[in-house]
């Protein structure tokens, strides 16, 4: 009868041990981008406990290439992501929508896989495993969508976009001022980047856009010459 009890009682804890305190979902495992993006993909994960429960989000192993990088992002924002591990609290029912497991996929093309561990601080069996494996190939030819004696440029990319993308562009003259102008579907003016006849490439912020189509315009000397969709993920 003593033993029975005790076995019992062995059972009861060990359950209560591996009991999960959370769920994590919302995530696709397989992903595939081009040299240079960052591939993202969100994650959400729920309290299911009846307390506030602290997590720990932890990159356990990492098969990536010299020139990768792999992060963990809140709020949509890559720029500012921890490498490694990031903490978190949840109070009872709260569900993290704004998380996001990243890779920037670098300079060389291959195949990539890294590995989170989400546990409870608390009780570190309380755990979820998650692996993620990239695909990241060549870049495409890219075609002129404009090109003039003043200036050659190419389509935005990513597009669509999350957080930031990139125009690249060859200005043939420095007599011309050159910009791009982002607007709405409504014809509202958002935000405004200059060429300058130095550089190549300018970078197109879009975290603080709500989800949906906008529109670049490229101006040379003011006069707007073309338009093209910008469309903005979330």
């Amino acid at each position: 009868m003593k033993k029975t009890l005790l076995l019992a009682l062995i059972l009861m804890l060990s359950n209560l041990l591996k009991a999960q305190s959370f769920e994590v979902s919302g995530y696709s495992e397989n992903h595939k981008g081009f040299i240079g993006d960052l591939i993202k993909t969100p994650i959400q994960i729920r309290n299911t406990s009846g307390k506030a429960i602290t997590l720990i989000i932890r990159r356990e192993e990492a098969q990536i290439g010299s020139t990768q990088k792999s992060l963990i992002c809140l709020d949509g924002n890559c720029e500012n992501a921890q490498p490694d591990d990031l903490t978190l609290r949840l109070e009872p029912g709260q569900t993290i929508q704004n998380l996001t497991l990243a890779l920037e996929a670098g300079l060389v093309p291959g195949f990539s896989t890294v590995r989170y561990v989400i546990y409870n601080k608390s009780n570190q069996l309380d755990s979820f495993g998650v692996e993620l494996n990239f695909s990241v190939e060549e870049k495409p030819v890219k075609n002129d969508i404009y090109s003039s004696r003043f200036i050659t440029i190419h389509d935005v990319y990513p597009n669509p976009v999350f957080d930031f993308a990139h125009i690249d562009y060859r200005l043939l003259t420095d007599r011309v001022k050159a910009k791009i102008v982002i607007h709405n579907i409504l014809g509202s003016e958002l935000s405004e980047y200059e060429l300058p006849y130095q550089e190549n490439r300018i970078k197109i912020r879009a975290e603080e856009f709500t989800a949906g189509i906008y529109f670049y315009t490229l101006y040379l000397d003011s006069e707007s010459v073309m338009t093209r969709k910008l469309i903005v993920k979330r």
